[in-house]
């Protein structure tokens, strides 16, 4: 900071705040959520920032800094810009590898020395609307992010506004308002600039360039003192900005289509497992489950989770922060079914009402678990269709430990993969390969309009010797009832 700003005493980053980078997230926010990052993260330009010793995705993320001028403490929404004493340009790095197990917090993935320069100029607030400002960012020269105030989901003095409802913003102090979509990979060598202007504003002030180059660290993380980088598809995504700039494959598409999907609604489970009996498929049944909520039909793609039987090591270093559970709820897309192995056990929680919500949220069609639920009322009147062994009001902890997610399975004595077809009513919950399932559904269906005419002969008084499964007589009867040129539903 230059001699005539204070030090901050705090530095408040923002989570998702442009629509272009919520909208490469695939999710908007309707409030804007924080974190906080150390002092100790504050750099410079021209400093440098280390990619620690194991690590792969540093990652960069150009915005548009605030610096409070006056004290503020619940002031009000056209007030608030007037307690903003400058702007400048800085450099929110984070380091994908350590967000797991401080999901949200960020304690560690953005807490690093270096993570937060700032500078080097700054801007006067008076002088600028905050409305008409602009970011950009270059690595190694080529530009990367550019975007202006105008794609901002929450406007810059809202966010000064609302934190000063919790509590009381003092001068020198730091908010961090958010990065546009572009922010990606960094590695060892690149240079990272970054500029906040006002190209409008009389003079066009600016920050100026705030350069950062990164270096490699050769420390590696001691495993005896607290867990270790780790990285995965979906956190090298979101580091990269997109699966094809992770170099990954493209992801399938999820769901159902609609087409198929009312079908599989249509078609009772009794009937598509007779299909799935006919075609060989025996061991396509989620035994021991029934529904939350009677009278319920679920349909979707199946996204599993597995648990592990408790172990107080294992639970130690894979039971806390955002764990396998956490991640498959967080995770889970619109129409798929969260399908969890829990080893038939009744006798502890697989889930509860804040992930019963979480779920809803993101869309969920249901879910399925072979062991019991925690709140299992409030889960029901949350709305989310369970298929469960029932209530039981234990935490996590006491007969399992979250393992992993979108592996394959076990629940309720069914293999389930994911990307496997889930369909439950009130008969219970049944398994379909993906690549059977059209076949299935519309035999089941054709069964259905078979069944509803031989139930009609039944009320009629006719015995089911022979029309049950029907002989070659109650077959010709039956085709010539339901031809075109009869009708359907014709007595014989």
């Amino acid at each position: 900071m230059t001699a005539s700003i204070p030090r901050p005493g705090k530095i408040i980053a923002i989570h998702l705040s442009y629509a272009s980078r919520a909208d490469q997230r695939g999710r908007r926010p309707a409030h804007p959520s924080y974190f906080f990052k150390p002092t100790s993260s504050l750099g410079v330009s021209g400093g440098t920032v280390e990619r620690p010793a194991g690590t792969e995705l540093l990652a960069f993320e150009g915005e548009i800094a605030l610096v409070i001028g006056t004290a503020a403490r619940r002031v009000s929404l056209d007030d608030a810009w007037s307690h903003v004493g400058w702007v400048t340009a800085a450099n929110d790095l984070g380091l994908y590898d350590l967000r797991a197990n401080d999901k949200g917090s960020n304690v560690r993935s953005k807490g690093g020395d270096g993570y937060t320069p700032i500078g080097p100029e700054y801007i006067d607030a008076s002088a600028v609307d905050p409305a008409e400002l602009r970011v950009r960012t270059w690595v190694n020269g080529e530009l990367r992010q550019d975007d202006s105030t105008t794609g901002l989901i929450f406007p810059l003095a809202q966010l000064v506004a609302d934190l000063s409802q919790h509590f009381t913003l003092e001068p020198g102090d730091v908010i961090l308002t958010g990065t546009p979509a572009g922010s990606s990979v960094i590695v060892p060598g690149d240079v990272v600039e970054v500029e906040v202007d006002a190209p409008n504003a009389p003079g066009a002030p600016s920050s100026g360039a705030l350069a950062t180059t990164v270096t490699q660290g050769d420390v590696p993380f001691d495993d005896r003192i607290g867990s270790l980088p780790a990285v995965d598809d979906l956190q090298r995504t979101e580091a990269w900005g997109s699966r094809e700039a992770a170099g990954l494959p493209p992801a399938d598409k999820p769901g159902l289509s609609p087409e198929l999907r009312a079908k599989l609604i249509e078609a009772p489970t009794a009937g598509l497992s007779a299909q799935l009996r006919k075609r060989g498929h025996h061991s396509c049944f989620i035994d021991g489950v029934s529904a939350n909520i009677a009278g319920t039909k679920i349909v979707g793609t199946a996204k599993t989770l597995r648990f592990v039987p408790f172990r107080e090591d294992l639970f130690a270093s894979h039971g806390g922060g955002y764990n396998a559970q956490k991640r498959a709820f967080d995770a889970v897309r619109e129409g798929e079914i969260i399908v969890i192995e829990a080893r038939g056990d009744d006798t502890t929680g697989t889930l509860g009402d804040i992930l019963a919500l979480r779920a809803q949220a993101r869309g969920a069609a249901g879910v399925v678990t072979d062991g019991g639920v925690r709140d299992f009322d409030a889960v029901a009147e949350i709305g989310l269709p369970v298929f469960s062994q029932g209530a039981h009001p234990s935490v996590l902890g006491r007969k399992h430990v979250p393992w992993d997610v979108d592996v394959t399975i076990s629940c309720g004595g069914a293999a389930v993969q994911p990307g496997d077809i889930i369909v439950g009513d009130g008969d219970g919950v049944i398994v379909i390969p993906p690549t059977l399932v059209e076949a299935v559904v519309d035999d089941a269906l054709a069964q259905e309009i078979e069944d509803a005419w031989i139930a009609e002969q039944v009320s009629a008084g006719h015995p089911v010797d022979g029309l049950f499964p029907m002989n070659a007589e109650w077959r010709a009867k039956y085709e010539s009832a339901t031809s075109p040129s009869t009708g359907s539903g014709s007595k014989p």
